[in-house]
């Protein structure tokens, strides 16, 4: 009879503890799923913020072979303006230093970037010279290109469609964001609409 009790104790208490592990388990895998998807926000977050990074970033200075300087620009170099666009955040409000003003055709373009990212609606600006051999004449709206810029990541070399085109005066511009981010050099482009004179 003692027998008979303790080998039902014994199994009661082996289905309690199997229960128990399993139950464990079953926390410990939850954890880990929260945990990843965890990772997982962190990591879009990180990838958001680098996206920003990319974008607000300063350029070299150089410039399209063939590209022409403006001869009479109503900002010239050395002078201050007004940015009114917002390509990317705090850049409306900022003010800026000219750093070289160009004759030439603006186009926005839609691409797909050439390492494989998401599409790009309506980018603002891409010049005529940076564009893969371009021709004489200007593109038109629905224009297939190739891409021979690298204001973003994955845009050299990227095929992209016209959205627009305008004969402008285009700047490359330094500027402080006006959200505390930290100063841009040398960057493509802005168009003359796109600025506005300094208050004196």
């Amino acid at each position: 009879m003692k027998i008979k009790r303790f080998a039902l104790l014994l199994v009661t208490l082996s289905i309690l503890m199997l229960g128990a592990c399993s139950s464990n388990n079953g926390e410990n895998t939850e954890n880990n799923e929260n945990q990843s998807d965890q990772e997982k926000m962190e990591e879009k977050e990180e990838m958001d913020d680098m996206d920003h990074g990319e974008m607000n970033h300063s350029g070299t200075g150089e410039v399209p072979e063939g590209l022409k300087e403006a001869e009479n620009p109503k900002y010239a170099v050395g002078s201050k303006a007004i940015l009114e666009t917002d390509h990317m955040p705090g850049m409306k409000g900022a003010e800026a230093t000219i750093q070289g003003a160009y004759d030439t055709v603006v186009y926005t373009v839609t691409y797909t970037p050439a390492n494989g990212g998401e599409k790009v609606n309506n980018h603002k600006w891409v010049i005529h010279e940076e564009l893969e051999n371009p021709r004489e004449e200007p593109y038109k709206q629905g224009d297939e290109v190739v891409l021979n810029a690298d204001h973003m990541e994955g845009m050299d070399g990227a095929k992209a469609t016209i959205d627009s085109a305008e004969e402008s005066t285009v700047y490359m511009v330094d500027y402080t964001p006006t959200d505390g981010g930290e100063e841009v050099k040398n960057h493509k482009w802005v168009t003359e609409s796109e600025l506005s004179s300094k208050e004196q």
